[in-house]
This record gives structure tokens, sequence and C-alpha cells, in this order.
């Protein structure tokens, strides 16, 4: 091999490393985006409003200040928000209150894992403001459908800002039957009796396999 062919070499080593990795990136991306489901978006999850807010600005610093909790979940892990549709567990079986502990409902009992345990922190997340009859909206990108939902509003009396959120914190306001795949499902609620800040807690049972959504979205009944 001519002297000039051996100092291309290494060059086109890199080019083929780089290109690789840039590859192995992208497919990356794509298993994650592939893998995706869903959340509600109104009154906006947890983690679908710290996307909604900051996907397109996740680099600025006034994060910290303006959305505290979102900064915190950024902090600990980005793909709180980057994966604000995997929120979900396997085989439960119908058994969510033995699945997901209590002060983990937000996390969806994952507490264990980096990516959603920012989800449980206690403090002032954003809040949606609804009166005391509402539309609970769920995208579903990957159109799986739902056995049912299970809308649950916390007791007029907890504090959100500063208490864990415990299933005794909860009422039972919703149980809805089968909804065909669709990706945009809404389901109206009615929890009379509550003013200022509280969770809606979601269970969405999908349908194509035992897959359930464990979703927490700050609200304030107006």
């Amino acid at each position: 091999m001519p002297r000039h062919e051996y100092a291309k070499a290494p060059r086109r080593a890199v080019r083929a490393l780089t290109l690789l990795s840039a590859v192995m990136l992208f497919l990356n991306c794509w298993v994650d985006i592939a893998a995706a489901h869903g959340s509600i978006v109104n009154p906006a999850s947890r983690n679908y409003g710290c996307w909604l807010r900051w996907g397109n600005d996740h680099l600025n610093p006034n994060m910290q200040q303006e959305d505290p909790m979102c900064w915190q979940a950024w902090q600990d892990n980005p793909n709180a928000m980057w994966n604000w549709n995997g929120l979900y567990r396997n085989n439960v079986g119908g058994n969510h209150q033995g699945a997901v502990p209590d002060g983990q409902l937000c996390s969806g009992g994952l507490a264990e894992s980096a990516r959603y345990r920012s989800m449980d922190a206690v403090g002032p997340w954003k809040m949606t403001n609804i009166g005391s009859n509402f539309t609970a909206q769920l995208y579903d990108q990957a159109s799986h459908g739902a056995d049912y939902f299970r809308i649950y509003v916390t007791r007029q009396g907890y504090d959100a800002a500063t208490q864990p959120l415990r299933w005794s914190n909860l009422e039972l306001v919703r149980q809805t039957g089968r909804y065909a795949p669709s990706q945009n499902i809404s389901i109206d609620v009615s929890a009379p009796g509550r003013s200022g800040r509280h969770v809606v807690f979601t269970i969405w049972q999908a349908s194509h396999m035992d897959q359930a959504y464990y979703i927490c979205s700050d609200v304030n009944f107006t």
C-alpha cells in the first residue's frame, strides 16, 4: 500500500467509528420512541408537563427558579422528561396497590429506577386549573386502547406540596369500561367538594397486554 494510503487509514477508521456511533445513537433513540406509549396530557402529567414547558428549552437556567420541580427531575434524570410517555409497569395483574407502594404512586412504584423516581418528589409542581367537572385527555401514541381507566383525586385537606402521596389520600371518582384503540381518548370526570391544590391520579390499563400506567397530574380546583 502506498505511504499516503497508510496515512489515510486511521482517518477512515475514525470516520467509520463516528458514523457507527451516530447510527447507534439514532437506533437507541428510535427504540425509545418505538417503545413509547402515552400519558394524560390535560391536565398535564408531571413528566409530560415538564416536557411541554422545557423540551425545547431544557438548557435554560431559568428552569431552576421558574419550575423547580421540573428542574430537580431534570437534574436527577433527563429521561423522566424525554420519556414522558413510558411510565408503566408490566404484568401487575390488576393488583395496583400491591405493586405500587405509598409514596411511590407518581413513579408507578419505580422509585428504584433512576428514570422516574423524581416524579415522587414532594413540592410545588406546576398546576392546571380545572373545575369540579373536567375532562381528562389521554394521548396514546401507540393506540393501545384501554381495558379501563381509574381516576382518583386527592381528598380535601391533603397538601400535595408538603406530603407524599398515599393510597389513603385518594378517592376513586371515575372508573370506565373499555376503549377501542385510538391516539386520543377523553374521559369526563366529576370531583365535587374540592378547592385549591390537588393531585389527579390516573391508572390506565392498556388493552394490548397486561400493561398499567400510573399518572400524576397536579391541579388547582377553582
